[in-house]
């Protein structure tokens, strides 16, 4: 089979591998090959913002991967949708930019990867970002690639609710990605005007007509190529029905495939837990243990209110209200097609005695049909939903057979440690007194989900195995550790152990969950590891850092006891 070199082969053109293919491949030095299983984004509801919901789980666009059922899913599967086409999920995903708490980063560092103290990955949070609004530019930068917007569509419901917010305590964040977390505000979005901002249309566009980088659509990767313990190229099938074709890497092969498709690759190439590679009829590479372990996700559970005196984005989004909003649209005025599909958000604690939120919540005028994917509801509604930031609960990701086309098992154990479920109902608790506010009164009319009847913490705990949703978070499953450390699969440079010329770069490689959104925190990382495979130095703080302690004291809001 004849192969076609290039100095790096990239596996996925998602939040990682698009930037990664710009910046290996803008100094002219060096060839890059990228390959992506999807097609092309050249679909409109990929640009549109509010597209998302018509592409989500349409699977020419996405891997239409589910979570395995348990009992406190209630015997569901969940739907993990991941994005399938150039830009990967920042094609699909919510939009929402949010990178996180600066204890996440600095406990990566504490547990033994040297280059990930928060000081550290600020330089590459702000080379990705191109902020258009007010910020601090110790933490913000307005020269960065991807432009980070605010809300221009300002609705009666959500002023209410953030005034409702602070009346129960909670500070008035207005940039959450800055000195502190904690509060309530608008989410800042990866919108530019009109348009979704996806790392295809910012990072890849301007690199593609490059001589030395090469883009190649409809190819799936299928396993890793290795002569011994190095690895030496990838084997790919394109479009359907083809034969396999294979490209080799004089330097490095590097997975950007996300945390359910980059294990699954590996084990199918024979890097994994040796035993069960073997028991799958794989030939075993490399014995690593932790490829696929440690999956972890956000489990969100939302509450729903109908809306009285007032029109929500459920009336809006339906004819005739709708042609004002697309008028609006091409004539670059605020509308609901320009907006992501969470508004306000809000970073608190579900306990007293905690230093830093362990909830992120979300509000919008706007509610789902239960049972109804991507519906809205015929009556005028609102949403408030709710996540654990960092929850206890691990699962893994495992391949069924030696067949690629098979989708992989996924199970992320949601709300299988009992902290887990404390926390959730916790949030619940106090999302139910956020729609409670006087000053929401004169908007809210009833709670329709999960209704006043469910009071106690079972009936809450009961509503959230039956209703909760993935926040499509996953990653975790090729963490980052120190060699000999139980579950690492790569060093601090992201180098898989034992391994030469094979690096991993995409949320799979995030020893722990992130307080966040998982895409900016990704972005960072393939920033980040495009100066390590280039053997540059890394970026510096070019300002003292100040102590990014809660500025508003203990975040916690005091919930009522079981009801009787």
């Amino acid at each position: 089979m004849d192969r076609i070199t290039f100095d790096y082969v990239i596996v996925g053109a998602g939040a990682a591998g698009s930037i990664l293919a710009n910046r290996l491949s803008e100094d002219g030095k060096h060839s890059v090959c990228l390959l992506e299983a999807g097609g092309k984004d050249w679909h409109p509801f990929l640009h549109i913002p509010a597209g998302f919901i018509k592409v989500l789980f349409n699977p020419s666009y996405t891997w239409q991967f589910s979570s395995e059922p348990t009992d406190w899913t209630n015997g569901r599967r969940v739907p993990l949708p991941q994005g399938r086409t150039l830009g990967g999920s920042t094609s699909i995903n919510g939009l929402v930019y949010n990178r996180g708490q600066r204890q996440d980063f600095e406990e990566w560092a504490a547990s033994g990867n040297e280059g990930w103290s928060y000081a550290e990955v600020l330089p590459y949070f702000k080379r990705n970002e191109r902020r258009l609004g007010a910020a601090d530019p110790t933490f913000r930068s307005a020269d960065g690639v991807v432009p980070v917007s605010d809300i221009a569509w300002k609705h009666p419901i959500c002023e209410q609710f953030i005034a409702g917010a602070q009346g129960l305590g909670m500070p008035l964040n207005p940039d959450y990605n800055g000195e502190t977390q904690a509060g309530v505000g608008y989410y800042q979005r990866t919108i530019r005007g009109r348009w979704r901002m996806s790392t295809a249309r910012t990072y890849l566009a301007p690199a593609r007509k490059r001589h030395n980088l090469s883009i190649l659509t409809t190819a799936r990767a299928t396993k890793v190529l290795f002569d011994g313990k190095q690895a030496v190229g990838v084997r790919y099938v394109r479009g359907a029905g083809s034969g396999e074709q294979e490209v080799s890497a004089r330097r490095e092969v590097i997975i950007c495939s996300g945390a359910i498709n980059t294990p699954k690759l590996l084990q199918l190439s024979g890097v994994g837990p040796a035993d069960f590679l073997r028991s799958m009829g794989v030939q075993v590479v490399h014995d690593l243990p932790g490829v696929g372990e440690n999956l972890t996700d956000h489990y969100s559970v939302r509450l729903v209110a109908s809306a009285r005196n007032i029109v929500t984005m459920n009336e809006l989004a339906r004819a005739p209200r709708l042609w004002g909003q697309i008028a609006n649209w091409l004539f670059d005025r605020p509308n609901i097609l320009s907006l992501s599909p969470s508004l306000v958000h809000w970073f608190w604690s579900s306990r007293s005695g905690q230093s830093r939120p362990d909830l992120q919540g979300v509000f919008s005028p706007a509610s789902y049909r239960e049972g109804y994917v991507g519906m809205l509801d015929t009556f005028p509604g609102m949403t408030c939903g709710v996540w654990q930031h960092r929850p206890y609960s691990k699962g893994s990701v495992r391949i069924v057979s030696r067949n690629f086309r098979d989708l992989p098992h996924v199970q992320p154990n949601y709300l299988a440690d009992e902290r887990d479920r404390a926390t959730l109902v916790g949030g619940m608790k106090i999302a139910r007194r956020l729609l409670e506010t006087p000053e929401l009164s004169q908007y809210v009319n009833t709670e329709t989900l999960p209704g006043k009847h469910v009071q106690r913490d079972d009936e809450l705990l009961d509503f959230a195995r039956r209703f909760g949703v993935s926040s499509y978070h996953v990653n975790g499953t090729a963490k980052m550790g120190l060699a000999g450390e139980r579950l690492a699969v790569v060093d601090s440079e992201l180098r898989v152990h034992g391994l030469r010329n094979l690096r991993i770069v995409d949320a799979s490689v995030m020893p722990q969950m992130p307080s966040a959104n998982t895409c900016a925190a990704t972005m960072m990382i393939a920033e980040k590891a495009s100066d390590m495979i280039l053997g540059r130095a890394p970026l510096t703080p070019e300002t003292k850092f100040i102590d990014m302690g809660l500025a508003s004291g203990k975040p916690f809001l005091e919930v009522a006891p079981d009801a009787a």
